[in-house]
């Protein structure tokens, strides 16, 4: 194995997904030298295709590809649709608190992911960021310090490279192995945990307009499904089961989903006139296991975790990309601000650590409410979805998780504390979700009165605003007690305005 020279940049970023582009733009558009290292080709399959307004109207207005993205052919999504809960009747979850008073950002999309995230990594090589794809990161360099001070990186004629960093992403995806090296361990949810068998089908049926771009979510005995519509024809549709069901699953899968599928009638019925796709990447039946965690550790100096390498929650309601580009907004604010010298380092990344747990956090104790308030007491998967059934290693994670965060939030003791918050918070949703469906019309007001809805939506909707009206949104507060703020560009931290 020959080795190249030496190179130095201020940041390597591992991993070319929504994270690792992302961020890389961020700072690129400030000036600094980025090199992102991808081990695949793009454009490559990935899943998680449903995503969130605040990824398409905040972050991909910041990174300026919120027009080609609009222009890419995605189907529009105005929410979500719910066969899940007490009442067996189909409920919206609209981005929009009313279809009165719906804006011009009160919608996402559905997307291919192998077209979105070409066209991510694409930009950032427009915005001045070294790409280069298939290549495979080896380790991080460190100092004598115990710093990260850079990576080592092999490329497809077996050339061994050697880069140096002020800071090193990790933004490699779930399957990576380099976070181990920011210290910590990773942390795997038993209430989560979970295995999902997904493919792709043909001409099934899609929702009643104006509803027919929404992703559909439909539980059943064994677990539930998602089914999201790609094209007027392409929908992706995935099962979520007990993990207990891998053996059945991976011994068969053509015949596992053949037997999911005749279980839930309503998805049944949705691909009764479909064909399952063959050929291609989307010809394969896929499994994934595992896949809901959070590492303890998101930094240390010189190296960060951002999007999958760092956490990751549950399929339903479409968080993945949503956390990704959202870490990578906020270690990108981070670096940018170090970099920049308006910042010390460990106040810059303390503000990244708390913002991103937090976030993490919300969504988790939102799909956890979203899982408890379902009822099936026949089901061994619904019956592990009950708060009360949940281990106190589980709910000693999440505690240690939201410790030290403000106390009007999460004002946890200890497990005792996170059993009855989590089961208030349940009990407020479904609540709610009765209240919408009595209603029968789309209006999200009763929605909005769920605390867990409110807070899940909070701070994607400000970081739209931000993104959108630049500094006309205002001066913002910090959202802990002695906090940062973002500066009126979105693109670093500042110390906020002394109170007059």
């Amino acid at each position: 194995m020959s080795t190249a020279r030496h190179e130095e940049f201020d940041v390597a970023v591992v991993g070319g997904g929504p994270a690792g582009s992302t961020l890389a733009s961020l700072v690129a558009m400030r000036g600094h030298r980025v090199l992102l290292l991808e081990k695949e080709t793009f454009p490559r399959y990935q899943i998680g295709e449903s995503l969130l307004p605040s990824t398409i109207h905040g972050i991909c207005h910041l990174l300026g590809v919120d027009e080609e993205i609009a222009e890419a052919g995605f189907l529009r999504k105005r929410g979500g649709t719910f066969r899940w809960g007490a009442n067996p009747t189909p409920w919206n979850f609209a981005f929009s608190v009313s279809p009165k008073v719906a804006g011009p950002t009160s919608f996402a999309y559905q997307v291919e992911r192998s077209k979105f995230d070409k066209i991510l990594l694409d930009n950032s090589a427009r915005k001045g960021v070294d790409v280069r794809q298939n290549r495979t990161v080896t380790d991080v360099v460190e100092g004598e310090d115990g710093r990260v001070r850079g990576l080592r990186y092999t490329d497809p004629d077996g050339t061994e490279h050697e880069v140096s960093a002020r800071y090193v992403v990790d933004a490699s995806g779930n399957t990576g192995r380099l976070h181990k090296r920011v210290g910590g361990s990773r942390k795997y949810s038993d209430f989560f945990r979970s295995l999902a068998l997904f493919g792709y089908f043909e001409n099934g049926k899609r929702l009643p307009a104006p509803n027919s771009g929404n992703i559909l979510c439909v539980a059943f005995s064994h677990g539930w499904f998602w089914y999201i519509p790609l094209s007027d024809t392409l929908t992706s549709v995935g099962a979520v089961v007990r993990r207990e069901d891998a053996a059945r699953i991976q011994g068969d899968p053509e015949e596992a989903m053949r037997a999911l599928i005749d279980e839930c009638p309503m998805i049944g019925e949705y691909l009764a006139g479909a064909t399952r796709v063959t050929t291609g990447q989307y010809g394969q039946l896929r499994v994934r296991k595992d896949y809901s965690y959070h590492h303890t550790n998101f930094w240390r100096p010189g190296m960060v975790l951002v999007g999958d390498a760092a956490c990751f929650v549950d399929p339903v309601f479409s968080s993945g990309v949503h956390l990704a580009t959202y870490s990578a907004l906020l270690a990108a604010r981070s670096i940018n601000s170090v970099l920049d010298g308006k910042v010390g380092e460990q106040r810059a990344f303390d503000e990244f650590e708390a913002r991103y747990r937090r976030e993490y956090s919300v969504f988790y104790e939102f799909l956890t409410s979203f899982y408890d308030m379902h009822i099936d007491e026949d089901s061994y998967f619904w019956s592990a979805k009950k708060v009360t059934k949940s281990s106190d290693t589980e709910l000693e994670s999440f505690v240690e998780l939201v410790a030290g965060m403000s106390s009007t939030e999460f004002n946890l003791t200890d497990t005792e504390a996170g059993v009855l918050r989590l089961k208030q918070r349940s009990a407020e949703f479904a609540d709610a979700v009765d209240t919408l469906v009595e209603a029968r019309e789309e209006n999200m007001t009763p929605l909005f009165r769920s605390s867990v809805v409110r807070q899940a939506m909070q701070e994607g909707s400000q970081v739209q605003t931000r993104a959108q009206l630049g500094d006309e949104a205002g001066e913002v507060a910090p959202v802990f007690d002695g906090g940062l703020v973002a500066t009126p560009d979105g693109m670093s931290w500042s110390e906020p305005d002394p109170v007059r």
